[in-house]
């Protein structure tokens, strides 16, 4: 193995290259149109160009990117996670074309990568499973009937792929079609397979992992677990290792399955067995991921090893050096990501104007405290072709409560204007007494989602007027102090960013705030903890036959792709029913109806790109 080509994208290539260019080995980045100046294509020894800009033109083409293998005299090829990373017929083709596959080979793959027939074989070896539907029957009939003998609520996943894509929570009969529909779509367009599966769904569990490495002698064992509860959209957002819920006794029953399911699919490199555990440590099956996680850091973290160096060592047949009792798994790390989304969980688009990575993130490897894996730089596009994560902060303590500090001031220090993100959230999260305790399970943002929000708000309510003064400084003195705030001293401009002193209180250390322009009227602001956007509200607000227009239209409100229609001129809608399905940054967004009314026209159609703010659906009051 000397030249390695990385199909995937971001940070996630980024990640890869860092350990091969360790290691010696050369590298090669592959990139779509919109990832033309991207930061992998960058650090890359070669890149080649795929064309395209969605994944389905670009980085899910198997032929392009063994083209490009061919064509960069790459002898190796490594998926990444996420796009084709559990591709069989990728890791196939790679092999036909005489290519080394740095992951588990495409049978292991075909027979863990499809969750339906993962849990068939775990099954036959009495490994726990939840009751659910896994048939080939994947007509709409068949399932609303097995979601019937399973009882609701019920869970819809992809069979393939992971992530939280092609995945709905069902309560009641009457939504399972719309969520079918949906999930079959999301998965097809993210993973190019759109097979479902039914499992029953437990009401508070939590989200334990299990890590796995296993080389090609036989040799398999587990690193211990990672708890991955703290979720949006049943995606991932935290994940620590070790799980505040997992004993000793617990750990070695789940290794001890998950290193027998490993073995009977003849699984070689890394993977992840993924459970549900409740409040009883009793544990089920969820799925095996045949690929490296994006949560990996945090075993790393613990376990002193370099998790995609052993991916390469194997692949080139290399043995384990260790047995299951030689590994000793030291203190806590805690991982956030890091996304482009406000704290509703919207995807948010535009251009970083200013970064700033906390200063001891460059800290990486084995022993390291603190670690950014990312692929920021002041003026990346973040787009919405693909998915919304920017990179994963990672702390690591002696305990829990010392990562958990670690990571709240690496966030403080963390700056990324010109996009929104969801840092502030992240922060409350962690701050939060049943978090910081430890009890959190996968309805933690379900349940406290709001109360988290509206204390964002309340902090951005304190932090207006320092902001809107910054905003007045530019126009001059007498704008400044004509306001009623207290002036700072000091004002630092860059370009269009300015820098300058929060007003806080006596005898305290004031934060720095950083403000960057969005656009014509608004501004993002970074203070401390404090991140808002500003809106230039001076001229009046829109009377008469405008405000009517305004009540009266669906907008988007980001960048994506029309999926669904679900509206026709002239028909009746009711509040809440959803009349466009718009797709950003790989997941589907159902938009609904604001009040009661008649659609009176459609200004999009299935297949088309939108932008923030364009009109969707106008439609007349009831």
């Amino acid at each position: 193995m000397r030249r390695i080509l990385v199909a995937n994208r971001g940070a996630i290539a980024c990640r890869i290259f860092r350990t091969a260019h360790r290691l010696g080995l050369e590298t090669v980045a592959v990139w779509s149109d919109p990832d033309r100046d991207a930061l992998h294509v960058r650090e890359a020894t070669e890149a080649r160009p795929l064309g395209g800009s969605t994944a389905a033109d670009s980085y899910l083409r198997i032929d392009k990117l063994l083209a490009a293998a061919r064509s960069s005299g790459a002898d190796a090829v490594h998926p990444g996670y996420g796009f084709l990373s559990e591709n069989a017929d990728f890791a196939q083709a790679v092999a036909d074309a005489g290519l080394t596959w740095i992951g588990p080979g495409p049978d292991a793959m075909r027979a863990l990568g499809s969750k339906a027939r993962a849990k068939e074989m775990a099954y036959a070896r009495g490994i726990p499973c939840l009751p659910g539907y896994h048939g080939e029957d994947q007509s709409d009939e068949r399932l609303l009937a097995a979601a019937r003998d399973i009882g609701f609520p019920v869970m819809v996943k992809a069979s393939a792929g992971g992530g939280g894509r092609g995945m709905r929570l069902v309560t009641d009969m009457a939504q399972l079609p719309a969520a079918l529909q949906a999930a079959r779509s999301e998965a097809q367009s993210a993973f190019g397979n759109g097979e479902l599966l039914l499992e029953r769904a437990l009401p508070r569990p939590r989200h334990v992992e299990i890590q796995v490495i296993a080389d090609m002698h036989g040799r398999c064992l587990h690193l211990g677990e990672r708890d991955c509860s703290v979720q949006r959209r049943h995606q991932k957002l935290i994940e620590e290792a070790p799980s505040p819920a997992v004993d000793a006794s617990l750990r070695e029953r789940m290794g001890t399955h998950a290193v027998e399911l490993a073995r009977a699919a003849g699984y070689t490199g890394v993977g992840t067995v993924e459970f549900l555990v409740d409040e009883h440590g009793r544990f089920w099956l969820m799925e095996m991921n045949t690929r490296l996680q994006v949560e990996h850091a945090v075993t790393e973290m613990v376990s002193g090893l370099d998790l995609v160096e052993w991916q390469l060592r194997i692949a080139s047949g290399e043995r384990l050096p260790y047995r299951q009792e030689h590994l000793n798994l030291q203190g806590h790390a805690i991982e956030v990501r890091l996304c482009a989304e406000d704290e509703a969980f919207l995807p948010q688009t535009g251009r970083v104007q200013l970064f700033r990575a906390p200063a001891a993130s460059e800290a990486r490897g084995a022993g390291a405290r603190l670690r950014f894996d990312h692929a920021l730089f002041e003026g990346v596009e973040i787009t919405p072709w693909y998915d919304s994560l920017l990179g994963k902060l990672v702390a690591h303590g002696a305990t829990r409560a010392q990562a958990i500090a670690r990571l709240l001031s690496a966030l403080e220090a963390l700056k990324v204007l010109g996009v929104p993100t969801n840092r502030r959230l992240l922060a409350a999260c962690l701050r939060h007494p049943e978090f910081a305790a430890g009890h959190a399970h996968v309805d933690f943002l379900a349940r406290h989602g709001d109360a988290i929000r509206g204390e964002l708000a309340a902090e951005e309510f304190h932090a207006v007027p320092e902001a809107a003064l910054a905003l007045l400084l530019p126009q001059g003195a007498a704008s400044a102090l004509a306001s009623p705030f207290p002036r700072p001293s000091r004002v630092r401009h860059h370009g269009d960013l300015l820098d300058l002193p929060v007003c806080e209180a006596a005898g305290t250390t004031p934060p720095v705030a950083q403000l960057a322009p969005l656009g014509p009227g608004r501004w993002h602001v970074q203070a401390g903890t404090v991140d808002l956007v500003l809106e230039d509200a001076s001229y009046d607000p829109p009377v008469g036959a405008a405000a009517a227009a305004a009540v009266n239209e669906l907008r988007v409100p980001f960048n994506g792709k029309v999926i669904a229609v679900h509206a026709t001129p002239g028909s009746a809608v009711r509040k809440g029913e959803t009349l466009v399905v718009v797709e950003s940054m790989k997941l589907e967004h159902a938009l609904g109806a604001a009040r009661d009314g008649t659609v009176r026209s459609l200004h999009v159609q299935p297949g088309q790109q939108v932008a923030t703010a364009q009109v969707l659906v106008t439609f007349e009051a009831a």
